[in-house]
Formats: C-alpha cells, structure tokens, sequence
C-alpha cells in the first residue's frame, strides 16, 4: 500500500490557487461512490489532514441527464445509504448526500459549497457527461480543484496510447501492471487518517437546497422526481454493501466455474459491473480479494510478457480469466474512452477497416427491418433475441454471451449501421444498469469492429464484421430454458 495518493492519479484543473485559510477540504463525489479503495477520498482527507482541517463529502444526484430513470436513481440511492452510515459520526467528516428534484434546482450548490473549501477534490471518469460537467465547473469556481482517477488498475494519466486490440493492450498490461499493484489505494482511509473534530456550521449556506439535503435527500420518494418512471428498478440493490456481498458469493461459489460463463442457462458471471459502473466497488478491491483467495504473489508470474488470456498470471483456470475480464477488457474501454473521451460514442470512432466494410454493405437488402420501438418492446420474429430484450428491460442485464447476438442482430435488422449504432446506445444506455459506461461501450462497438479484426468469409450485410446468428449459438449453448424465462 502507498502512504500517499500517486501524483499520476491527480490533475489540477483549470487555474485557481489553494485557499487554506478556509475551513474545509471538500469532496465532491461524483463517479467513486464509495468509503473504500477510493483514491479520490484518500486524496481528500490526506489534505484535509495537512491542512488541520475537516472534510466535506458532497455526493449529489441530478436528474437533468438524458435516460434519468427510476432504475438508475434507486440504485445510486441505496449506495447512498450505505456511505452515510459509513461517514455519519465520524470526527472532522461531514457527509452531504443531495437529490434534485427537479432538473435545474441544484445549480449553484457545489458553487456555494466551494465558497468555503481550501480545496475541491473530485473523481475522474472518462465518460458520458462527467468530464464536460467538471472542466465546466472547474471554471466557475476560485479554489482549486482536482480530479483524482480510482477507475482502473493502470492510471489512466499514463496510458500512453489507444491500443486497437485486446491482444496488444494484454501485452502492455503484462509489461506494466506489476508496480501498480503495489500502489493500490488504502483499503479503508476513514480509519488510516484522522481528522481534527471541528463542528461546521452551514445551515445559512445552504438553506436554499435544506429540502433536498441530507436526511431529505435519501427520503426523497422516486415518484416525486422529474425522472422516466416507466424504467422501473430491478431486483438488483444498489451499494457497497451488496456489491461486497456478491464479489464474497462469486469468490466463494463460482470462480471456478467462471470458464464455463458463455453457458446461456447458468449465471456465472460475477454480477459486478453495475457496482463497478456506479462506483459502489473498486477494481482494486476485486483483485485484492482475488488475489487473497488464489494466495498470489507478484514473483508468480511468467518471466515475459506473453499477451496471452492465460498462463502469465499463474493463477487457476477460472481466476485467470476472470482477472482478464478486470484488467484486459475492462481497462481496454477505459484507457479508448479516456484518450478519445470527445468521441468515444460516434460511429466515426470505429476502425477504418470497420467503416469501410460497413459503408461497403450499408446498401445490402436486410431480410426484416424493425424499428427502434419494435426493438425495446421485444417485437420480433427471433426468440431468443427476444428473450434478450426482455431481460434487458426486466432485469438490467443481458447475459453477457447474448449481449454479442443481441447487438449483431440489430446491426442485421437496421437499414444503415448508424441506425444500428443509434438504437444500441439507446436501448443499451436505457435499461442497462451497466449503461453510460466505457466498459459498455466496448460492448457495443466491438460488435461493430472495434478491439477485433476483419473476419471471413466476407458476407452480406456484416461485410468483414464478425458474424453472429441465433441458430449457430442454439447449436453452440443450450438457451431453450432462457427462452421460456424470459418469453
């Protein structure tokens, strides 16, 4: 474990200076939702520590963003919940968790929160509207403010360029990662660093906001909110505690079995990357307890980088690809959407390979067309597509081999693949608890070529574009059962 935050895991924004005459460190907890391997909150309380000073940890909810929904909101809620009883009573910690209720209602609050701070500490992600939603802030502010990156294993600050397949950014990994492992966050830093108790006082600051801070603010019933209530939430709870508890369950009973995870009719997938979207869990903790259970050590390794899927870690079968998942494919979409962050969503970002092959056939005849709202309500001739659709609207998730028939059967259905692009995203972004997310993305856009390469034979529609169909996967897994679950 590293004493201090990394300075390859901070970047100052715009240009205002330290106020250290002011009376707190402020924490603005946009993306790292959580009290563990945080390197954001590290970050914080070790300057607020330096600076005799308490700390001020805002996490806010707005609901002017586009697919704001039931779904989303109950499960950062509920991580909410579990990070005020984290924070609540502790010496020098202020913990400020706001709902908006209606879209604009929040404007001005983390201003007026700044007006007092020595310092704005905030979290990095490289997606979605964040980043534009900082660097606009930064600007408005007079005190400095920091993003801090707990996204991923590797900093992003250092990736040194876009890798265009998995294989090449495994062998970067392999070169790489070892350090890094040893300068992972501390595990728990509301315990390793004390604070000075200091009562705040902000009610006339923040008197506007009162109805929706606070004990207001995790109370705020989802009926009452400008959001989509036709999303619903799913049975999936939100929060570190959950997010903890599945990773103990995975561990424990399924690890390995994780080989054997393309199989349609058992779930042994880990269930993790809603909390690791959400930031309810950290790619640290993951490999910290995967680590603990395989009894690994870094002198385990293959003396050379190989970039093979197994066999450099030395670890067992299951936890060699599951950690290939973790650091491979997850850390691939997140260094793209870091490095390409203005454009990691357009079609234009697809390799020139992929967008000459798919202009070549965008004039193919399509055997149906079907419409984005034949789509979301699961109208089609397939089945087991529909099955898909169907979980994906029912429960959040689309099993994670379906997720690749799922998407290459839309490209197939659509009359252009910027069509095809278009309902992914939104189908995708819609309903996926996991949605909004580079790792999703990745998802989506390697469907369409992106981190793969050109495929034979060449075929209509899909050119070079790696084919799938439903009747190749109902020979290759057995999927009668999930079809008649999700009929």
């Amino acid at each position: 474990m590293t004493p201090k935050t990394p300075d390859n895991r901070c970047e100052q924004v715009a240009d205002a200076p330290y106020r250290p005459e002011r009376d707190y460190v402020l924490y603005w907890m946009i993306s790292a939702r959580r009290t563990r391997d945080n390197f954001g909150l590290q970050r914080a309380l070790e300057e607020a520590a330096r600076l005799g000073k308490p700390l001020v940890v805002f996490e806010a909810l707005r609901i002017g963003y586009r697919w704001a929904s039931e779904r989303f909101h109950r499960f950062v809620i509920e991580g909410m919940h579990d990070n005020k009883a984290a924070l609540d009573g502790l010496p020098g910690v202020t913990y400020l968790p706001y709902v908006e209720r209606e879209e604009g209602e929040g404007k001005g609050l983390l201003e007026q929160l700044a007006k007092r701070a020595c310092l704005v500490v905030t979290d990095h992600f490289p997606c979605f509207f964040l980043p534009r939603m900082v660097s606009t802030v930064a600007h408005r502010l007079d005190v400095r403010l920091e993003v801090v990156d707990s996204n991923t294993i590797l900093p992003l600050f250092e990736a040194p360029r876009i890798f265009t397949t998995a294989y090449s950014f495994r062998r970067h990994v392999h070169k790489v990662v070892l350090p890094y492992l040893d300068e992972m966050p501390i595990s728990e830093p509301l315990k390793a660093i004390s604070l000075p108790h200091s009562a705040l006082h902000l009610e006339r600051e923040l008197e506007p906001w009162k109805g929706a801070l606070g004990e207001h603010a995790l109370k705020t019933p989802l009926a009452a909110l400008a959001i989509d209530h036709k999303v619903t939430p799913t049975e999936t709870r939100g929060g570190a505690k959950e997010a903890n508890r599945r990773l103990d369950r995975f561990l424990d009973q399924l690890i390995d079995s994780y080989s054997e995870r393309n199989q349609v009719e058992r779930n042994i997938a880990s269930g993790l990357s809603p909390y690791l979207h959400f930031g309810h869990i950290s790619p640290h903790t993951v490999l910290r307890a995967l680590f603990k259970r395989e009894g690994w050590r870094s002198d385990k390794v293959a003396p050379k980088p190989t970039g093979s899927r197994a066999g450099w870690w030395n670890m067992s079968e299951g936890a060699e690809g599951f950690i290939d998942q973790v650091l491979t494919w997850r850390e691939l979409g997140y260094t793209f959407s870091h490095i390409r962050w203005q454009d990691y969503h357009l079609y234009e970002s697809l390799p020139e390979w992929a967008l000459k092959t798919l202009e070549e056939h965008a004039t193919d005849r399509r055997p149906v067309v079907y419409d984005l709202e034949a789509l979301d309500k699961a109208k089609t001739h397939d089945m087991l597509w529909n099955a898909a659709q169907t979980q994906l609207k029912r429960e959040g998730i689309i099993h994670n081999y379906l997720r690749m028939l799922w998407a290459k059967k839309i490209l197939e259905w659509s009359e252009h693949p910027r069509v095809a692009l278009d309902a992914l995203l939104e189908l995708n972004n819609r309903y996926a608890l996991d949605g909004r997310n580079p790792n999703s993305y990745s998802s989506i856009f390697w469907c369409l070529g992106r981190f793969d390469r050109a495929w034979g034979p060449e075929r209509q529609i899909f050119g070079k574009i790696r084919y799938m169909s439903s009747d190749n996967t109902a020979r290759k897994v057995k999927v009668r059962s999930y079809i008649e679950r999700y009929r």
